[in-house]
């Protein structure tokens, strides 16, 4: 069974990118977790707060493989310990969230940094 990729920046707008990889994802099959600033539902894909999020930590990360980040690196701060606790096999920093702060916190925790596109690696099968 394929471990769940988790949307860190989910967003219920279509025309976000965010939207659009969990679309792709679950298209393709890969278990979805998506973390926004609001709930709600994208296609059959429930989003769950930040807040909800970290009351489930323990649960999230049994099955999670990659986390895939729509956040500003500003925004990111906030969810640097959540990420690291995580304990991901990779975080894939999408364009324009770039972060080498965090970059350097993951790879000392042993997480692969993936600079690149979600909706692209998907469409390429790099996935």
């Amino acid at each position: 069974m394929l471990k769940a990729t988790m949307v860190i920046g989910a967003s219920l707008k279509p025309q976000r990118y965010s939207h659009r990889a969990i679309i792709r994802l679950n298209a393709q099959n890969h278990p979805v977790i998506a973390v926004g600033l609001r709930g709600g539902k994208v296609g059959d894909i429930g989003i769950i707060t930040f807040d909800q999020a970290l009351e489930t930590v323990d649960e999230l990360k049994e099955d999670l493989d990659t986390i895939t980040l729509y956040l500003n690196p500003q925004r990111q701060e906030a969810y640097y310990d959540f990420i690291i606790n995580l304990a991901p096999k990779r975080v894939i920093f999408n364009p324009g969230t770039e972060n080498p702060v965090l970059y350097k916190k993951l790879q000392e925790h042993n997480i692969e940094v993936d600079v690149a596109c979600t909706l692209v690696l998907l469409a390429t099968d790099q996935y």
